[in-house]
């Protein structure tokens, strides 16, 4: 192995690869491939995800003591390199990981970073200088029996699986924030609504509830695409067929990264199936974004519930957060939910483009990995960041107007439904638009006409009558009867 030299004059030192010679800054733990890299991709102007950055070096840990229990490195180097990924684990150099997110390559600026980090690392740490690879080196030390092909969506897995449970994490929070609204509102008697129309009555509480069902729906379903994050192709190595890995090694990396990771993880049964396909990362994207559209939706219907306050529904509101307008004073605006259905927007988007990278493989490889993770991971953190201000900013802050709830129910048509069974469906239709034409109330028209009594009316308009499964009109009909 060649040891690179230093150019003296400029604080440089000279690394070599395929492509020629180049200057790196003497003192910087990435190289040559990595700073090429930097180069070749300004595409956002960010760096890897931090968690990404830890799964690599979780994974590099994994092969260099897997690769030692096979007697293929040396004790001395592996140690080495096993302290320099955790260093970098706890936090530490990931200033040096300088590759764009986004890259050609399949990753390989990604991987190439990881192993030239923790080799001049291991050098460091074993007494020598950043850049003499016949101490450790980065292809034959770091990544020795792996492959960018199975190294970055192994990371590209874990990454998901950690960041997948922070946002559970803030899920779960919103579900108890909801639970506690539908207790709150759960006398709170309102109308109900379809097609932007009155329909019949429900309760608050039984809105709130339901928005609290359809989120524990959705972490069901990401629960379920996460167990396609577990399966590996570690070992595979360059298209899956196992090539330079050693048969000890094959056997032993998924059980030893999943011990040093604190994760469960198994190695995939078909390891060219896990290697040429991302289909799994298209599961976990449409979890994702089944949540965001149903948070959208309920950010919607808080929209619209809250609107006015005085010429809109004005049935609820939100907690007021900032001022509305520059112009208008007093003007308070829902922004809250309006971050969650621009961050919901987001992550539809982000979807769609993780679905064409996904499609976009070829063969035994799909090149297309990293805008895939650079996609995912921001649509699982800015959806996690958004139930966050939803459920503290929002949720939790929500009261109701029970008065308007109930003078909207009494002044609407929607309650002859209720009234049907019992005086039939053409009759119960005229006087709904005899309502609607004279500004009368249901009520005071079924009385005047004599067609049921106010008893029978209180008992047919009870709130809970109205929004429970309980005594049918033909029950009624018949007790009367």
């Amino acid at each position: 192995m060649e040891k690179n030299e230093k150019n003296e004059k400029n604080d440089y030192r000279v690394e070599k690869d395929s492509i020629g010679a180049k200057d790196v800054p003497e003192n910087v733990y990435y190289g040559v491939q990595s700073l090429r890299a930097a180069e070749n991709f300004h595409i956002t102007g960010l760096t890897m995800h931090p968690e990404f950055i830890n799964s690599l070096a979780y994974i590099k840990k994994a092969a260099a003591i897997t690769n030692c229990e096979a007697g293929l490195l040396d004790k001395k180097i592996a140690a080495a390199i096993v302290k320099a990924c955790d260093e970098i684990i706890d936090g530490r150099l990931h200033d040096y990981f300088i590759v764009d997110p986004i890259q050609g390559g399949a990753g390989t600026s990604m991987n190439m970073n990881a192993n030239e980090v923790i080799a001049n690392r291991a050098i460091d740490i074993l007494g020598g200088t950043k850049g003499d690879y016949s101490l450790v080196h980065p292809n034959d030390h770091v990544n020795y029996s792996q492959s960018t092909n199975d190294v970055i969506p192994t990371a590209g897995k874990m990454t998901a699986l950690r960041l997948l449970k922070n946002l559970k994490a803030e899920l779960f929070k919103l579900h108890e924030a909801l639970i506690a609204k539908a207790k709150e509102f759960d006398h709170v008697i309102k109308m109900g609504r379809t097609q932007m129309q009155d329909a019949v009555p429900i309760r608050l509480g039984q809105e709130f509830q339901a928005y609290a069902d359809a989120i524990m729906r959705d972490v069901r379903r990401m629960d379920k695409a996460m167990d396609e994050m577990r399966s590996l192709n570690m070992g595979g190595t360059a298209v899956g067929t196992g090539i330079n890995a050693d048969e000890l090694y094959l056997k032993r990396i998924v059980p030893n990264l999943s011990e040093i990771s604190d994760m469960e993880f198994v190695q995939a049964f078909d390891l060219i199936d896990a290697t040429q396909n991302l289909d799994p990362f298209v599961s976990v994207s449409g979890a994702v974004k089944a949540c965001a559209v149903t948070l959208s939706k309920m950010a919607n219907d808080l929209r619209l519930m809250s609107s006015g306050p005085r010429a809109g529904f004005g049935e609820i509101n939100l907690p007021a957060k900032q001022n509305g307008s520059s112009i208008m004073p007093g003007k308070v605006n829902p922004v809250i939910p309006e971050v969650v259905n621009q961050v919901a927007f987001y992550v539809i988007g982000n979807d769609m483009t993780i679905t064409m990278a996904a499609e976009g493989g070829q063969l035994e490889l799909n090149a297309f990995e990293p805008i895939i993770f650079y996609c995912l991971f921001q649509s699982i953190d800015t959806l996690a960041y958004a139930v966050q201000t939803f459920v503290d900013n929002c949720i939790t802050g929500i009261t109701a107007n029970e008065e308007r709830c109930r003078y909207l129910v009494e002044s609407s048509v929607g309650v002859i439904t209720a009234i049907s069974p019992h005086v039939g469906y053409q009759k119960a239709a005229d006087i709904a638009k005899k309502a609607l034409r004279t500004g009368e109330s249901i009520r005071s028209l079924i009385l005047k006409e004599g067609l049921l009594t106010e008893q029978e009316l209180d008992e047919i308009l009870d709130p809970i009558q109205m929004t429970e499964p309980g005594i049918s009109g033909k029950e009624l009909l018949l007790k009367k009867s």
